[in-house]
């Protein structure tokens, strides 16, 4: 394994999944082979509340994506928009 904190953080974010408190998940999941899973549910049915969660969501991996990666909040939103606009979700 390359990253050792890996297997800690799979640990943490699996535990606090199952929380009772939770108004929004969302846990994205890539395989070794590529093959990709999301997960995405929020305790709400409106529209505003959800794009609101959602933002804030995004927000938290761009950031914590542009801090690790040294890369910029630009170019991380260029790529994801691309990736976004490619996959076929089902």
């Amino acid at each position: 394994m390359t990253n050792p904190q890996f297997e800690e953080v799979k640990r943490e974010a699996s535990e606090a999944v199952t929380q009772s408190d939770l108004r929004s998940v969302y846990t994205g999941v890539i395989h070794e082979n590529g093959r990709h899973q999301f997960y995405f549910g929020n305790d709400t049915t409106e529209a505003t509340e959800l794009r609101e969660a959602a933002a804030v969501q995004l927000g938290m991996l761009m950031r914590v994506l542009a801090d690790r990666s040294d890369s910029s909040l630009e170019e991380l939103s260029e790529l994801a928009v691309e990736r976004a606009e490619a996959m076929e979700l089902r």
